[in-house]
């Protein structure tokens, strides 16, 4: 995975969604241990992007976070303690428990349960139902809603396993839970996947994807350093543009908003996937640093289901759209946090850097960048 940019690549448009969203913030009940994911980090005295620098931490580093404000960990290493911007660092597994801070390990997505026993597994997992009727429920029980049922023999991909629950995604696309009992598994070749049909014709056909313009009405986001230019209006225009690129690849598309004075709450944006049980989430936005950096950035949360399609997309964007593409970065962001289904939020540019709002402002860079992320979404759902 290519490295961020920057020493101080703060993604201001990304602190906008942290601050736009209610407070997540609590003291951590115990510390942890953390990896930098940085080129090299700041340190700062206090939890604020402008606050003294008092040293700084190399990629790979361990640290110790002890406690999370507003986005912030307070970390210590060595003989340098201080703040931190907590979306450059990574929970290392097995480290202590502690509550609340926005460190956590990207290896899975929130439960709906409590249960402790959870595995992921491969998306190449093919299961077959051997009940003559078998409910298909939004979560890992029995007190949650049925959503559908299938029938013996019957084919889906596994997803995940947790205790006695499965949760698979079936050959109409749709995902939910099912009783691990009644499906028996097996490994199914790629050129027989429920993706098959997709995979040598590129289209989406049955899939339901999400399209999310971030910011919106009072929330202007980003506004660019030389043509002034409105970050909430290139998202929205963008994403019109995704849009229709997904269309026409034969997918049902949603969008979170389609007017520029609108603003969904970030719980509701993801609400949104959740209740229409989409098969990916995608936010569009331009990017802002202190720093001269130009190119586009595509952020995952998850490791079991973000990054594959990060990845996918990403490929896409690096392929030649305008500008180049700086790979791709953990963001513990609360559209992709809170999503239970595969999410990703791309940055297509920086409005900063007066080369960079040139070109994003131009409806032929916009209709690339669309292409480019519709076919990264096509590549998705293929492999």
């Amino acid at each position: 995975m290519k490295k961020m940019i920057g020493v101080t690549l703060l993604a201001a448009s990304l602190m906008g969604i942290t601050a736009s969203q209610p407070a997540e913030a609590k003291t951590a009940a115990v510390s942890y241990t953390a990896q930098v994911y940085a080129n090299s980090l700041n340190v700062r005295s206090e939890p604020a992007k402008n606050a003294t620098v008092v040293g700084s931490i190399k990629n790979g580093a361990k640290v110790t976070v002890t406690d999370e404000q507003d986005g912030w960990l307070k970390v210590k290493t060595g003989n340098t303690s201080g703040w931190v911007a907590g979306y450059y660092l990574k929970k290392v597994n097995n480290s202590s428990k502690q509550s609340g801070a926005s460190g956590s390990s990207v290896a899975s997505k929130p439960s709906t349960t409590s249960s402790t026993s959870t595995s992921t597994l491969s998306s190449t997992t093919k299961v077959t139902v051997t009940a003559d009727s078998l409910r298909v429920r939004s979560g890992p029980g029995t007190q949650y809603k049925v959503l559908g049922s299938l029938k013996a023999k019957d084919t889906a991909i596994l997803l995940l396993r947790q205790d006695d629950w499965a949760r698979i995604r079936t050959a109409s696309g749709d995902i939910g839970w099912v009783a691990a009992q009644y499906i028996r598994s097996g490994t199914t070749p790629r050129s027989t996947s429920t993706t098959s049909s997709i995979s040598h014709t590129g289209n989406l056909r049955g899939k339901l994807i999400v399209v999310d313009p971030g910011h919106g009405g009072s929330d202007p986001g980003m506004l660019g350093t030389t043509y002034n230019t409105m970050e909430k209006d290139l998202n929205l225009q963008t994403a019109l543009y995704l849009r229709d690129a997904l269309l026409a690849k034969g997918a049902r598309v949603e969008m979170t908003r389609t007017r520029e004075d609108q603003k969904p709450t970030l719980a509701r944006r993801v609400q949104m996937s959740e209740d229409l049980r989409a098969n990916a989430f995608v936010s569009i936005h331009y990017n802002s640093s202190p720093k001269k950096v130009s190119g586009t950035l595509t952020f995952f949360y998850s490791e079991s289901d973000d990054l594959k399609l990060a990845r996918a997309i990403e490929t896409r964007l690096g392929q030649g759209i305008g500008l180049k593409s700086n790979g791709l970065s953990f963001g513990d962001y609360h559209i992709l946090r809170e999503n239970r289904i595969p999410a990703t939020l791309v940055e297509l540019g920086f409005l900063t850097n007066p080369t960079d709002e040139s070109i994003v402002r131009k409806s032929s860079y916009q209709k690339k960048a669309a292409k480019a992320i519709a076919e990264g979404l096509a590549d998705y759902f293929r492999n």
